[in-house]
């Protein structure tokens, strides 16, 4: 005999459930080929995407699939779905000679911003995703969080990239490191995260990465090290330190034991112009 649960609400006890802000979604069938993705918030496909795409064309089967979600949208005076979740099952469908519709989820998300949102919420929790996509997707959809952390950066001349330079050639002050900064905000306020940012921003670091920004903010934080130093000294030392500097902390957190970045934080300091002390006379 099978063993099977029905659907029960659950407590929602010291919860404030809430009520849909939208319409609830409507099911339509449509051609694929008919369909639109705006690369505003959506990633374009690269190699590994289209190794998907290939892998689901041969594969396909109406029990694994997933509908995509769309939204209609407005576009040269004409009225279109674009894609907010689920393009590659969508290009896959318009490649296969055997599909002609398919069934998608139609939400209520009229401008890009909306979209962008929907984007952000249907894969937040989705591997292959990266922070990087989500990121700059959160800051067209207006969410506040990203939108400091974006303004932060556009401040500091720091870069975060949408995607992995296909040359593996980056630029200075291009970084990936979105989850450092997004730290780095929530601790010191946007003001005091353009500080630390500024200083490896015009070290012309290329790029900035997660060590970097946490040795910076070792730094320039610690009671003792950063009333001693100059942010533009300190910015000197780092870049001339940037190739030399790598090898010295790994030997140095091996040999002490301690994170790497913080061995970073140590060599910066001990190599960087002090600010002269103004000595006291005694009475």
């Amino acid at each position: 005999m099978e063993l099977l649960n029905g659907i029960a609400a659950i407590s929602t006890t010291g919860l404030n459930p809430r009520k849909p802000s939208t319409g609830e979604p409507i099911c339509e069938r449509v051609d694929p080929s008919a369909l639109f993705v705006d690369h505003e918030y959506q990633r374009a496909i690269g190699e590994k995407g289209h190794r998907q795409i290939r892998q689901i064309i041969e594969r396909f089967c109406w029990t694994k699939y997933k509908p995509p979600i769309c939204a209609y949208a407005e576009h040269g005076g004409k009225t279109i779905l674009k894609v907010l979740d689920g393009q590659h099952t969508a290009i896959a469908a318009a490649s296969n000679p055997h599909i002609d519709l398919i069934p998608v989820m139609i939400v209520d998300a009229p401008d890009t911003q909306t979209q962008a949102a929907a984007f952000v919420g249907q894969n937040t929790q989705r591997l292959g995703v990266t922070a990087l996509h989500l990121h700059h997707s959160a800051v067209l959809a207006g969410f506040e969080d990203a939108v400091d952390v974006d303004r932060t950066c556009q401040r500091a001349g720091v870069k975060v990239l949408k995607n992995l330079p296909k040359s593996g050639k980056y630029q200075p002050g291009d970084t990936i490191a979105i989850s450092a900064i997004r730290g780095l905000v929530a601790r010191r306020e946007p003001l005091g995260a353009r500080i630390i940012l500024e200083v490896l921003a015009k070290a012309h670091l290329a790029p900035i990465t997660a060590t970097h920004i946490k040795a910076a903010e070792y730094v320039m934080t610690d009671s003792e090290m950063s009333i001693k130093l100059d942010p533009d000294d300190l910015s000197k030392t780092i870049g001339d330190l940037y190739l030399s500097a790598e090898d010295e902390a790994k030997l140095m957190a091996k040999t002490h034991r301690t994170s790497e970045w913080k061995a970073f934080g140590s060599i910066w300091y001990r190599k960087t112009k002090k600010k002269r002390q103004v000595m006291r006379l005694v009475a």
